[in-house]
């Protein structure tokens, strides 16, 4: 299935859920500034401090955590994005737990989103760009899955959640972040420069900052490229059947 055979998405309600501050700001800023430019309440829910996410050595980890939290807060602002939410599990050290499911699900039952956008967890690495998927985010792409189904739809998945009044919500898309490989691309021809602006706040973890945005540009202008898109954003999407 191409871009062209999915439906148009507009959703109401969406939520990112990644590992680290600057994650959905990399892999998916441009979609989420699209889907909020629409109409759509955009929120972030991010599971670890980043609290290692640094060759500073000067730097201790409680000022990194801090710091890397007010950068996501302007990240979000930049692409009009509602709210973000850290749920502080250390950096580095994530893993495929019910807790970690349970937090999500909670976060998926809360706020109801149409479209959820995570990182594949499929991705492992990528011999062609020297790159090595970093486990937190395998782990909360894994995680995320999980709670999308079937743990946020079930109400007897966490009963306790149920008992507090968190509703059983069912998701109706998922976009997963996948630089290599993508069956739906989002045109975010108009919002790449806010995309940029985003992740302009992640000063700590960008050196050469003016490299990283032209990186990002070029991938941009490379995946929408194959859409007829000026600049897109690609991922492997998933309509779950109501």
């Amino acid at each position: 299935m191409t871009t062209q055979d999915f439906p148009e998405l507009t959703p109401k309600v969406v939520l990112g859920v990644a590992a680290h501050p600057d994650d959905l700001d990399f892999g998916a800023s441009g979609t989420l500034a699209a889907f909020a430019a629409k109409g759509a309440a955009v929120y972030y829910l991010l599971l670890t401090d980043g609290s290692k996410g640094t060759s500073d050595t000067s730097v201790n980890a409680d000022d990194l955590v801090k710091t890397r939290q007010q950068e996501q807060r302007a990240g979000i602002q930049a692409i009009g994005g509602k709210d973000v939410k850290f749920l502080s599990y250390k950096d580095g050290e994530l893993e495929v737990t019910m807790d970690v499911k349970r937090d999500i699900a909670r976060e998926i039952r809360a706020l109801k989103p149409d479209v959820v956008i995570t990182m594949d967890p499929s991705v492992l690495y990528s011999a062609a760009r020297g790159m090595i998927n970093h486990p937190d985010h395998r782990a909360a792409g894994q995680a995320t899955l999980d709670a999308v189904y079937p743990l946020a739809r079930d109400h007897l998945s966490f009963p306790e959640l149920f008992a507090a009044g968190f509703e059983p919500h069912k998701v109706s898309t998922l976009l997963l972040i996948n630089f290599n490989d993508q069956n739906y691309t989002v045109d975010v021809s108009q919002t790449i420069d806010l995309k940029l602006q985003a992740l302009e706040a992640h000063a700590s973890q960008m050196p050469d900052m003016a490299k990283t945005k032209a990186t990002v540009r070029d991938l941009a202008a490379t995946i929408g490229g194959k859409s007829g898109y000026q600049f897109g954003e690609g991922f492997i999407r998933i309509d779950i059947p109501a």
